[in-house]
């Protein structure tokens, strides 16, 4: 089968399209033929650690959607032939393994790219409204970066969540293009100088939770903008800046909640144990059509340093999905 290797040192990422075996499921897994898989920035990040020792290969591709062929030892929920997305490594094949305890079953109501646009990202912005960002209807949550894939998907749970939403982006094209997904303030910056802006719109409230997409180039500014017991969640550092200043003095004042959010320095079982939750509260939403995943851009399997490409300039708003071979447009 073919399939999307990648090496990773820090300076360059490397891609290389191999003829690798079919993979053979083991105990609790899904042997399943993705019909698409989609980008995220987070895979590509240079230097961060997370792709194992500099100058080795590894298949790639996180989160996809497609038909299950064949099921290990004590799966009992899927079964060959059912259409389910997930988070799964080596997403880019045209088969991947996914765990029986990530997978979800597919709406259909969705296509494979939709599907295939949900998983991680989704999940990622659960983690951080619901399960630790505690976001409740008519709170004011601040996405930097609202333009991203993250970003998107964070602004639409947000908003069926009932918040009131303020997105942060270098373009203000994109910004527009989000106003029909309910982004209720848009403000058009690269740099850190919103918090007044968001003071104003809140009545000098603030923000009660803050999606930092950015990095430590706007963390302080974040803290400034953040209301009273506000909370911080940190998730991306594009702009490269990995250290940032605290004022402890507003932390301790505004009795502040910061925290990080990682996909993948997790175990298996962390990993997993949101999956039925977001499937009782979230999945709902999406088979009754108040959320479409944004899709940016379907490209061909082929063509996907184009793809790596494109979301590396910074050119798309939402989601670049990968077509599978033999995938169904």
């Amino acid at each position: 089968m073919q399939s999307w290797w990648m090496q990773m040192t820090d300076a360059h990422a490397v891609l290389e399209l191999r003829d690798t075996p079919v993979p053979q499921p083991g105990a609790g897994q899904l042997l399943v033929r993705m019909h698409a898989a989609a980008l995220n920035r987070g895979e590509f990040v240079l230097g961060h650690g997370l792709h194992g020792k500099a100058g080795t290969w590894k298949a790639i591709g996180g989160e996809g959607a497609g038909d299950v062929v064949e099921v290990g030892d004590g799966v009992t929920r899927f079964k060959p032939g059912d259409r389910v997305m997930g988070r799964c490594a080596g997403a880019f094949s045209e088969c991947a393994l996914m765990e029986d305890a990530e997978a979800i079953a597919m709406p259909q109501s969705l296509s494979w790219e939709e599907a295939a646009s949900i998983p991680l990202t989704f999940l990622v912005a659960f983690d951080m409204l619901v399960l630790q960002g505690r976001l409740r209807p008519a709170e004011c949550l601040l996405i930097n970066g609202v333009s991203s894939g993250v970003g998107v998907a964070s602004l639409q749970l947000g908003k069926v969540l009932g918040a009131q939403v303020i997105g942060t982006s270098g373009s203000a094209e994109k910004l527009e293009s989000l106003q029909a997904l309910g982004l209720d303030l848009a403000l058009c910056t690269r740099a850190a100088d919103f918090s007044a802006a968001v003071l104003d719109a809140t009545g000098q409230h603030g923000a009660d939770l803050i999606v930092n997409t950015v990095g430590g180039s706007v963390f302080a500014e974040n803290i400034r903008a953040l209301a009273f017991e506000g909370r911080l969640a940190t998730v991306g550092y594009v702009d490269g800046v990995l250290h940032a200043d605290i004022d402890l003095e507003a932390l301790h004042a505004k009795r502040l909640t910061l925290f990080g959010v990682s996909n993948k320095l997790r175990t298996k079982a962390q990993r997993a144990a949101a999956v039925p939750r977001f499937v009782t509260e979230v999945m709902p939403h999406f088979s009754a059509g108040r959320i479409r995943p944004r899709i940016d851009q379907v490209v061909e399997f082929p063509r996907l340093p184009e793809a790596k490409a494109r979301m590396e300039a910074g050119g798309h708003v939402g989601k670049i999905v990968l077509r599978a071979p033999g995938g169904n447009p």
